[in-house]
C-alpha cells in the first residue's frame, strides 16, 4: 500500500487515494468482496468531484479541513459564539485548517465587546485544551467542555503492554523487566503537558524474546513515556462530574442547530466566492439574517 499523506494539500490527497485504488483494484480477490468494492466505487466518485473542483477552484486561500480523521473538506471553518437566547454574539472566520479551540479566547473577548456578560461557555472537546481552561479561570468564567479522552484516561500506548507496580513505583513490561529509572520532562506552567519517562536495561531488551515490536535493533536505549495530568486539568476534570456541567452540557445542541440554519437555511455551506474577505463577509450577511429573524421572533414571543 502506498504511505498515507500527511499533508492538508488536496492535491496530494488525490494522488494518495489514486495509487491507493490502482493497488487495490490489482487485487482481484479482494474487491470480489461487495463492501470492499462499494467502498473503492465510492472513493472512485469522491475523487472525480474532487478532481473536477480543484481544477475550476481559484481560490488560494482555502485549504483541506478535517471533520473527523476519515472525512475531510476542502474550504473555510466559521466559529461562532452564541447567547442563551440563540443570537449570535461573535464569529471568526478561518480557513479550514485551523483549530476550532484556539478560537475560543477571540470569540469570548469579543462577545464581551458587544455588551454580553460572559459567566459561562459551552463547547465541546475541542476547547477544553489547556491554554482555554487556564484563561476562562483567569477571567472567572466557567468553561463547560469535556476533557479529551487521553487527558481524562491517561494518554500512554501499548496499555497492555507495560503495567505499573505502584510499590516501586515504576513500570513494567511484559516479559517483567522493570524499568531501572525515570525523568520527567517537559516544564509545569506551559501549554504542554509534563512527561514521566521510564528507562529501560536496553541490555536485556537485546535478548528478550518479546523484542520484535518494542525493541529496535541498534538502539542504545529504550523509554516508555506517560503523560502527566497537570492540576489544572485535575480541577476541570472535578467540574466536568458536577450537576452544574451536566446540565449545561445538555444545552450544546443549540449551537449544531445555529449553524444547520446557517447551512441548510442560508446557504452557508457553499462559498460563493474564494478568498477569505470573500467568505467573511459572506458570513456577515448570514449572521446578520439569522440574527435578525431570531430578534423578531423574541419579540413577537414578548
Amino acid at each position: 500500500f502506498p504511505v498515507k499523506n500527511t499533508t492538508d494539500v488536496l492535491a496530494d490527497e488525490i494522488a494518495y487515494c489514486q495509487k491507493l485504488i490502482k493497488v487495490i483494484e490489482k487485487e482481484e480477490t479482494l474487491i470480489e468482496y461487495p463492501k470492499v468494492k462499494e467502498q473503492l466505487n465510492l472513493l472512485k466518485e469522491t475523487i472525480t468531484d474532487d478532481i473536477e473542483h480543484l481544477q475550476s477552484s481559484e481560490d488560494k486561500d482555502a485549504k483541506v479541513g478535517h471533520k473527523t480523521a476519515d472525512s475531510s473538506f476542502f474550504g473555510y471553518k466559521t466559529h461562532i459564539a452564541m447567547s442563551e437566547e440563540r443570537i449570535i454574539t461573535a464569529a471568526t472566520v478561518t480557513t479550514g485548517e485551523k483549530n476550532d479551540g484556539k478560537q475560543l479566547e477571540t470569540l469570548i473577548e469579543k462577545s464581551i465587546k458587544a455588551g454580553v456578560k460572559v459567566e459561562t461557555v459551552i463547547g465541546d472537546t475541542a476547547y477544553s485544551e489547556k491554554g482555554n481552561i487556564e484563561y476562562t479561570k483567569e477571567n472567572e468564567i466557567k468553561l463547560v467542555a469535556k476533557l479529551n479522552p487521553s487527558v481524562t484516561q491517561g494518554f500512554r500506548k501499548k496499555e497492555d503492554e507495560f503495567e505499573f507496580n505502584k510499590d516501586a513505583g515504576m513500570y513494567v513490561c511484559k516479559a517483567g523487566h522493570m524499568a531501572i529509572r525515570k525523568a520527567r520532562q517537559g516544564k509545569k506552567g506551559v501549554a504542554a503537558n509534563q512527561v514521566d519517562t521510564y528507562y529501560f536495561d536496553v541490555e536485556k531488551c537485546k535478548i528478550c524474546p518479546f523484542k520484535d515490536g518494542c525493541y529496535k535493533e541498534g538502539a542504545k536505549s529504550k523509554t516508555y513515556s506517560v503523560t502527566i495530568k497537570s492540576n489544572i486539568h485535575t480541577e476541570q476534570e472535578q467540574f466536568q462530574e458536577s450537576d452544574y456541567f451536566k446540565e449545561k452540557s445538555k444545552e450544546r445542541y443549540k449551537i449544531e442547530a445555529k449553524n444547520s440554519e446557517l447551512k441548510h437555511r442560508h446557504g452557508y455551506n457553499v462559498a460563493n466566492s474564494s478568498g477569505l474577505v470573500g467568505m467573511q463577509l459572506q458570513g456577515a450577511l448570514a449572521i446578520f439574517t439569522v440574527n435578525l429573524k431570531r430578534i423578531l421572533k423574541l419579540i413577537d414571543q414578548k
